[in-house]
């Protein structure tokens, strides 16, 4: 049996903020651009109370909160304290999965020491040596662990083993399972499914028939079963960039100079990261929230403003920009050579994720 640990860090850059700025302590803050179309990117637990959350514009969350300090993000200095972090995780495992920059999986079967033990040695160094606390769920699985680190939050720990896990995930609401966004919970809310026992119930078949081979991944772990790995080498899928706009675009000459200039922070990103890909895929979000993407595969690599460009501009062509305000437009290459479709074009479809 695999014994996983899941750390989560709690409201990990609002934490970092609150640690290095002590007026800042013990108040609601609100990591994020001060600005209109600003976005909550970490809210302080004093916020939470208030309902103020990240991805929410700064706009309501001051609504919400009208106390609220905003506090611009320093990316630089949190992928610091991360990385300190991953010191500390280094201690006891090297096979450690990161999730993003404030959570990551440890495979510590290996260890020698029972996995209960070093979650909560970790948890107590990172109080100790970086004054910042985390969250952290052991189990058999990813699933479980990932689920298990939120159930106690924040500044807790949960362990889920295989004598309880089937009744833990009989009455886990069907939104906390990893992987059902709004629009499945929806989904499944009309199929009767609001648990993780109702989903049990539901016959395979018919859950493919419904989410394709996502429904495998439900069947699967609505009877505890993970059997992904941890893998400490992740290798990149694809480089983007978006950009919010202050004010909603409306004419097409200015949608197309936006466009110019985030093609150019693409290429700067792109050469930083030494990836290249062979699709370019256009996120344009509307006022009203509303969002599509239109994907592309050329032949040859995309790298540089001269073969970028013109893609972007043919995507932006397949996008009704006339019928409503744009509040936002994104650019990713994916797809590296040796997996890309060459020489053909494949225009996206309607994309309204979770």
């Amino acid at each position: 049996m695999r014994k996983i640990i899941h750390i989560d860090m709690d409201a990990f850059f609002a934490s970092v903020e609150q640690r290095d700025n002590p007026e800042l302590r013990g108040i609601p803050i609100a990591v994020g651009f001060d600005g209109p179309r600003g976005v909550v990117s970490t809210a302080s637990y004093e916020a939470r109370k208030f309902g103020v959350h990240s991805a929410m514009p700064i706009v309501r969350a001051k609504i919400l909160c009208p106390h609220l300090t905003v506090v611009s993000s320093d990316h630089a200095h949190y992928k610091e304290v991360s990385m300190q972090v991953g010191e500390i995780f280094r201690r006891y495992t090297c096979l450690i999965e990161p999730l993003s920059i404030d959570e990551a999986f440890l495979d510590v079967t290996e260890s020698g020491i029972g996995a209960v033990e070093i979650a909560k040695d970790i948890r107590k160094a990172i109080r100790e040596e970086l004054h910042l606390t985390a969250s952290a769920g052991v189990s058999f699985n990813k699933f479980l662990a990932k689920i298990a680190s939120d159930y106690r939050k924040p500044d807790g720990m949960f362990v889920i083993d295989e004598n309880s896990a089937n009744d833990f995930i009989a009455d886990l609401p069907i939104e906390k399972f990893w992987g059902v966004g709004p629009k499945t919970a929806q989904e499944m809310h009309k199929m009767g499914i609001f648990n993780g026992r109702q989903l049990r119930d539901c016959s395979l078949n018919h859950l493919t028939d419904v989410f394709g081979k996502a429904g495998i991944v439900y069947y699967n772990f609505a009877r505890g079963i993970d059997d992904r790995i941890v893998e400490p080498v992740r290798v990149r899928k694809s480089v983007g960039c978006e950009q919010t706009f202050l004010d909603d675009l409306h004419k097409k000459s200015v949608i197309l100079i936006e466009l110019y200039h985030i093609v150019l922070e693409l290429v700067t990103r792109l050469a930083k990261s030494k990836f290249r890909g062979c699709t370019l895929t256009l996120k344009v979000k509307f006022a009203d929230f509303s969002q599509i993407t239109r994907s592309a595969t050329v032949d040859g690599k995309l790298e540089s403003k001269d073969n970028i460009l013109p893609v972007a501009k043919y995507l932006l062509g397949q996008v009704d920009c006339e019928s409503k305000p744009i509040r936002l437009i994104g650019l990713s290459v994916s797809n590296p050579p040796d997996e890309a479709r060459h020489g053909k074009w494949v225009e996206g479809v309607l994309d309204f994720k979770d």
